[in-house]
Parts: C-alpha cells; sequence; structure tokens
C-alpha cells in the first residue's frame, strides 16, 4: 500500500452494515470518491471507508492523504474489485 495526496469528489452519508468482526455485529460504512491531481480526466476511485473512518466527514474540493487498500473477488463467477481506505487524513 502506498499513501497518495487526492482531492475529494464527493462522499456519502455512513450507513450500518452487518459485520462478524465487530461485538454487536455491525459496523458503519460510507463511500468516498476521490480524484487524482492533475486535471479533471485524473483517475478517479470509489472507495469504502469502514468503522470510525466512516464518520470522517470531507467536502468536495479537499484535499486529503490517503492510503487504500486494493482486493479482488470472485462471485457466482464473476470477478470485483474492492477498494478500502485504511486511513485518511484532510490536508490544511
Amino acid at each position: 500500500m502506498e499513501t497518495k495526496i487526492m482531492r475529494v469528489v464527493q462522499q456519502g452519508e455512513a450507513f450500518a452494515v452487518q459485520s462478524q468482526k465487530t461485538e454487536s455485529g455491525q459496523t458503519m460504512k460510507c463511500n468516498i470518491m476521490l480524484q487524482e491531481l492533475g486535471g479533471k480526466y485524473e483517475n478517479q476511485y470509489v472507495a469504502a471507508m469502514l468503522g470510525n473512518t466512516a464518520g470522517c466527514r470531507f467536502s468536495p474540493g479537499d484535499l486529503v492523504a490517503v492510503t487504500m487498500r486494493f482486493s479482488t473477488r470472485e462471485y457466482n463467477g464473476a470477478h470485483y474489485q474492492d477498494i478500502l481506505v485504511t486511513d485518511i487524513a484532510k490536508i490544511k
């Protein structure tokens, strides 16, 4: 994993999802769209933020330092890619 400086495009509201890793059986999740720096045609990513990270709020245009984990999985013969924000901090 590597840390990148990116711009927030938009962020959704946090919502509860089932989790086998917590005592309560639920954790919070929200999705965030991030764009690499350099212009409006740079790469964009939609990533999930889980747990305490899901409670962090960012505004469009905020610059953030973010570390993401990329993974793939197979389900019913189809392949999917997941992107998870493992660490994120607003740059002042």
